[in-house]
C-alpha cells in the first residue's frame, strides 16, 4: 500500500501588543501572548492539528488568562501529547508550560519528538515541555528563550521584553522496513531494481489517433461541415505527429464523438461535432457550416476544422482551441452566391468558383491500423443551380445543390472518419445540410502489452509484426495490461 504523509509545521506564538495576541494554527498551534491593559485580554491559544488528520498531529496552544498583569507573560505551545499551558491567573505573570512531547523508539532508542515551548514570563517563565524537546521561555530582563531540540520538531521558547524568542527545532523524517512476509521484496532490492532500471514495468508508451466527430453541412447556399478534430501519434504526416503517451496500466475511459447534425433551416447552420477523447488527448468537434440566411447564419462555426460560409459569407477558424500539432483548418469562405467548403485536416476548406460549391479540405492518411486511410475531411459546400463541391479525402461528404428547380441535399461525412457533411437544400421538410461523419479513436503498442476493449462493437487486434492495437467506434474502455 502506497501513501502520502505530510505533517504540517508547528504554529508561530503570539506577539505582546498585537491585536489579536494569538498565536498561529499548525500541526501544534502556538500559545496566546500579553495584550496591554488592566485587566489584560483574555486570548485562546491556536488551534492544533491544521488541517486535521487522524489520528490528531498535535494539540492547541495554551491560554492567556484574562487578569491583572504586571508586566506580560505568554502560554506555552502546543505539543502532539496534549495542550500547551495556559498562564499564570493571579497577578504575578507566570509563563505556561510548553505541551508534552511524545517518545518514540522507531530510530532503536526513545527519543523524545515534537513538545511545545514554554510562553515568556515576568515572574516564572514557561517550562519546556515534558517528555522534552520543546525551548523553554524567556524570563523578562534576564534569560533568553531557549531553542527547540533540532531534528525533534520541538517549538521554540516564547519571548520577553529583551530577551529573543528561540528557534523551533527542524523536523526528521525515519522510514523503517517491517519484517516482510515471504515474496515481499526488501528495500535494498527495490533500490537495486531502481538502480539498474529493472523495476517492475506499469507503464508503457503507446501510440494514438484520436478523430472528432465532423460538423453538419449548412442549408441553401450553404457551407460544408468543418472535419472533427484530428490529432495522432507515431503515424500519419509527419508535421501532425505529436508524442506517444507514457500511459498507465489498467482501465481507461475512450469517448467517441458523434457528428454534427446537418441545417434544417436558412436560418441556422450545421451543428457542431462531439469531441473524442483518450487519455490527456481531446479532440474537438468539426464546426458546422454556414447557411443562406442572414450575416450571422453565413459564417460557419469554429471547431477542430472550421466550417465553410454560406452564401457571401467568412469561413470559420479551424484549430480551435489552440493545440500543437494544430488539429485542423479553417472553412472556406463564399465570395458569391455559393458555399465553401469545410475545412480538413491537412487543408482548408475551398471558396466557392462562382455558382459551383467550394470543395471540402482534405484530411489526414493515417496507417496506425495497418492500411492506409485518411480521416477528417471537409463537408463540400452547395452550388447555386450548378453543382456543390467535392468532399474532402477522408470522409467528407459532397455538397449538394443549393438553388433552382434541381435541389439536392448534402453528402453525410463518413461513419468513423470524422468528416465534414456537404451542405445542400431540397424542397422537402427536415436537415438538407449533410450530418456530420462520427469520429474514432485507435491505440497502438508493443506487443508486451494485453488490450481489451468494452463494448463489444470495439475491437482489437494484432498487426504482422506483432504490436497490439485498439479500435473504438462507439464510447467505451480500454484495460490495459
Amino acid at each position: 500500500m502506497c501513501a502520502t504523509i505530510t505533517s504540517t509545521g508547528g504554529g508561530s506564538g503570539g506577539v505582546a501588543n498585537t491585536t489579536p495576541s494569538t498565536g498561529s494554527t499548525g500541526g501544534s498551534g502556538g500559545g496566546s501572548s500579553y495584550q496591554s491593559g488592566s485587566p489584560c485580554g483574555a486570548f485562546t491559544g491556536a488551534a492544533g492539528n491544521t488541517p486535521p488528520t487522524d489520528p490528531i498531529q498535535g494539540w492547541k496552544g495554551g491560554n492567556l488568562s484574562a487578569s491583572p498583569s504586571t508586566g506580560g507573560k505568554g502560554a506555552g505551545g502546543g505539543g502532539i501529547g496534549g495542550v500547551g499551558g495556559n498562564t499564570g491567573t493571579g497577578a504575578t505573570d507566570d509563563g505556561g508550560a510548553g505541551g508534552v512531547g511524545v517518545s518514540n523508539s522507531i530510530s532503536g532508542s526513545a527519543t523524545s519528538y515534537a513538545g511545545g515551548g514554554g510562553g515568556h514570563g515576568e515572574t516564572n517563565r514557561g517550562a519546556a515541555s515534558p517528555c522534552g524537546t520543546g525551548g523553554i521561555g524567556a524570563l523578562a530582563g534576564s534569560s533568553p528563550a531557549g531553542a527547540g531540540t533540532v531534528n525533534t520538531g520541538g517549538g521554540g521558547g516564547g519571548p520577553g521584553p529583551g530577551p529573543a524568542a528561540g528557534t523551533g527545532g527542524s523536523g526528521i523524517v525515519i522510514v523503517k522496513e517491517l519484517n516482510k512476509a515471504s515474496g515481499v521484496w526488501s528495500m535494498d532490492t527495490v533500490y537495486d531494481r531502481r538502480s539498474n532500471d529493472n523495476w517492475i514495468v506499469n507503464y508503457a508508451y503507446v501510440d494514438y489517433m484520436v478523430v472528432a466527430g465532423g460538423g453538419g453541412g449548412g442549408l441553401g447556399q450553404g457551407g460544408g461541415g468543418g472535419a472533427g478534430g484530428y490529432r495522432a501519434s507515431g503515424y500519419g504526416p509527419a508535421p501532425l505527429q505529436g508524442t506517444a503517451l507514457f500511459t498507465q496500466y489498467g482501465t481507461h475511459n475512450i469517448t467517441v464523438g458523434g457528428g454534427g447534425a446537418g441545417s434544417a433551416s436558412p436560418t441556422a447552420k450545421g451543428t457542431s461535432g462531439n469531441d473524442s477523447t483518450f487519455s490527456t488527448i481531446t479532440s474537438t468537434g468539426g464546426g458546422g457550416g454556414g447557411s443562406v440566411a442572414s450575416p450571422g447564419c453565413q459564417t460557419g462555426g469554429t471547431g477542430g476544422s472550421g466550417g465553410g460560409a454560406g452564401e457571401t459569407g467568412p469561413g470559420a477558424a479551424g484549430n480551435t482551441p489552440e493545440t500543437d500539432p494544430d488539429q485542423g483548418t479553417a472553412g472556406g469562405p463564399s465570395n458569391d452566391t455559393a458555399g465553401g467548403g469545410g475545412g480538413g485536416a491537412t487543408a482548408a476548406g475551398s471558396s466557392n468558383s462562382s455558382s459551383t460549391g467550394g470543395a471540402g479540405g482534405a484530411g489526414a492518411p493515417n496507417t496506425i491500423l495497418g492500411p492506409d486511410t485518411s480521416y477528417a475531411g471537409g463537408g463540400g459546400g452547395s452550388g447555386n443551380v450548378s453543382p456543390g463541391g467535392a468532399g474532402g479525402a477522408g470522409g467528407g461528404g459532397a455538397g449538394g445543390i443549393g438553388g433552382g428547380p434541381g435541389r439536392t441535399v448534402g453528402t453525410p461525412g463518413t461513419a468513423n472518419t470524422g468528416g465534414g457533411g456537404g451542405s445542400g437544400e431540397t424542397a422537402a421538410p427536415g436537415p438538407d445540410g449533410g450530418a456530420g461523419g462520427k469520429g474514432i479513436v485507435v491505440v497502438r503498442g508493443p506487443s508486451s502489452l494485453t488490450f481489451a476493449v468494452t463494448p463489444g462493437c470495439n475491437s482489437t487486434a494484432t498487426t504482422p509484426g506483432g504490436c497490439k492495437t485498439a479500435k473504438f467506434i462507439e464510447t467505451g474502455t480500454l484495460t490495459i495490461s
